[in-house]
């Protein structure tokens, strides 16, 4: 039986395989574009571009009479020179909110607004570069001001009442303590990874059994970007994935996931939609009001580890962080917190006796 490709190297074949069908969407010149930044950027990244550029084209063509009686693939690259700054301006104001060609509502907020109009500056700024286009009106164009968000994260007592509820299941409805009863010792391996280590959902699912190492307590996994990185576990972490993979050897897994660590209950690689769901359900009963993702246990590891460390380029490193300023944006609350324990350190004189 032919051995199944590693699940980064499936995942990537699937991408590329996207990133081509949308890049037949687009204007013929776009390729240009997508090659250059092949080396550059990853599978997502580009088909993220590739998404926002098909948002824009469509925009032309709805909104811009230069654009209106030409098809999609008839564009031109020199058709970019006949827009001019205020066509951006309202691209970006058609960005709140639009329908696309299905017909399906989109509303943006600050983030996604600016997210498409960063791949519209790359885009442009591309082709003005090697002389392709006279004008970058792209350039001129402000981004919007986002909002820094309040970081939410699990209080210490959340984090045992979490890992106490997956354990026991006491919370849980009647027709959820079903499959808990069925699949608690891989929950509780899943959220004891996810809170002892700060890895990304889309790293957790995509972990094999040979990638975990109890020799030297470490795990591989395969970062954004394709980077492979290990990350040390915890005694806690390790006896949670010890009793699971004592559990997952009996079980033979569907064809394509028969190295994968987590599965879910059809026997395939477990999915970040699943991982998020199980994740909810647990936080639900615990605490409702939060609105608990794998992303905010990711931030609660990071805020458990800088408050044990005060090394922020440690939480950076380990959390993945390319630049360290997005770590301490995320923990700049802490920062404060520990100037404050400073205070009262430091006595200047005894103080006077009544």
């Amino acid at each position: 039986m032919a051995k199944s490709l590693p699940y980064h190297e499936q995942i990537a074949i699937k991408d590329n395989e996207k990133l081509k069908a949308l890049i037949k969407e687009l204007p013929k010149f776009v390729s240009d574009f997508f090659r250059e930044i092949e080396l550059r950027t990853s599978s997502r990244t580009r088909i993220a571009y590739a998404y926002d550029l098909k948002v824009f084209f469509d925009f032309l063509q709805k909104s811009n009479p230069i654009f209106k009686e030409i098809t999609l693939m008839d564009i031109s690259v020199n058709m970019l020179d006949k827009l001019k700054t205020v066509d951006l301006e309202e691209y970006k104001e058609y960005l709140k909110y639009y329908n696309n060609a299905s017909n399906t509502e989109h509303i943006n907020k600050e983030r996604g607004i600016t997210r498409k109009l960063s791949s519209l500056k790359s885009f442009y700024k591309y082709y003005f570069k090697r002389e392709m286009i006279e004008t970058n009106p792209a350039e001129l164009i402000e981004l919007p001001k986002i909002r820094d968000k309040n970081i939410v994260r699990l209080d210490l007592d959340e984090i045992v009442m979490l890992l106490d509820s997956v354990e026991n299941g006491d919370l849980l409805t009647t027709s959820q303590k079903y499959y808990h009863n069925k699949n608690k010792v891989r929950d509780l391996a899943i959220l004891t990874l996810l809170l002892g280590t700060g890895m990304r959902v889309s790293e957790c699912v995509g972990i094999d059994i040979t990638d975990v190492d109890f020799k030297n307590g470490g795990i591989l996994i395969h970062r954004k970007g394709g980077n492979e990185v290990v990350l040390y576990m915890s005694e806690e972490v390790e006896e949670a994935l010890a009793n699971y993979l004592e559990e997952r050897t009996h079980i033979i897994a569907e064809t394509k996931s028969e190295n994968a660590l987590f599965l879910s209950m059809q026997k395939k690689r477990i999915n970040v939609r699943s991982v998020e769901n199980l994740v909810k359900k647990y936080a639900n009963q615990i605490t409702p009001l939060k609105n608990i993702t794998p992303h905010k246990l990711r931030s609660t590891y990071g805020t458990n580890l800088y408050r044990e460390t005060g090394d922020i380029y440690l939480v950076a490193d380990v959390l993945g962080h390319a630049d360290v300023n997005t770590t301490r944006k995320h923990y700049a609350a802490l920062d404060d917190e520990r100037r404050r324990s400073a205070k009262d350190k430091v006595q200047l004189r005894e103080k006077k006796k009544d």
